[in-house]
């Protein structure tokens, strides 16, 4: 969902804050990551995300529409040139904000919003991997075809197995008594 516009506009007016946004993306694509306060992070990250979208178009419509928010021709170069081809493959989810704490002067909560720039890494084809709906009947009929034989061999040889081992038991326990009477003696 996207973040609401309307509300507080950051201490100013929505020109001011117009500015001011236009300000952050416009360092946020020099640097590559600023800190600011929270809320400023939280406001920027939809109109960064946006600007990218157009850069990765790519076209001159696009280009002039990057430019009536940020007025400096170079860092729309750097955004058009180096940011938009290194996030190509992304389809969203171009920035990140990590919180990083309290400001010391007016305890203001604090982030760090950051471009991501590490490539996508696909993830591996699920219906390739995924057995049909036969294929797994046909091995739950196998399993309980296996289970219905061996349970009767199996219940046969666990019984032996418990009566030898109760068998065992009470003869060391014959010997324990044994040995504790001759120790008394």
């Amino acid at each position: 969902m996207p973040t609401p516009t309307k509300g507080p506009r950051l201490g100013g007016g929505p020109a001011h804050e117009r500015l001011m946004l236009a300000n952050l993306a416009s360092s946020l694509f020099t640097h590559g990551r600023i800190e600011t306060t929270e809320a400023k992070a939280k406001r920027l990250r939809p109109v960064a995300e946006r600007l990218i979208t157009f850069a990765k178009r790519g076209d001159l419509h696009a280009r002039r529409r990057v430019m009536s928010i940020i007025r400096d021709k170079s860092v729309v170069h750097i955004l058009f040139t180096e940011i938009a081809p290194q996030v190509e493959g992304r389809d969203g989810g171009y920035t990140r904000i990590i919180k990083t704490g309290y400001r010391k002067g007016d305890n203001a909560p604090m982030a760090v919003i950051e471009l991501v720039l590490e490539p996508v890494k696909k993830k591996a084809d699920r219906t390739a991997a995924t057995p049909t709906i036969e294929e797994v009947s046909a091995e739950a009929v196998a399993a309980s075809e296996e289970s219905a034989e061996a349970p009767a061999e199996s219940a046969d040889e666990v019984a032996e197995d418990l009566v030898e081992e109760t068998e065992e038991s009470a003869e060391a326990a014959e010997d324990a008594v044994e040995e504790a009477e001759a120790d008394n003696k």
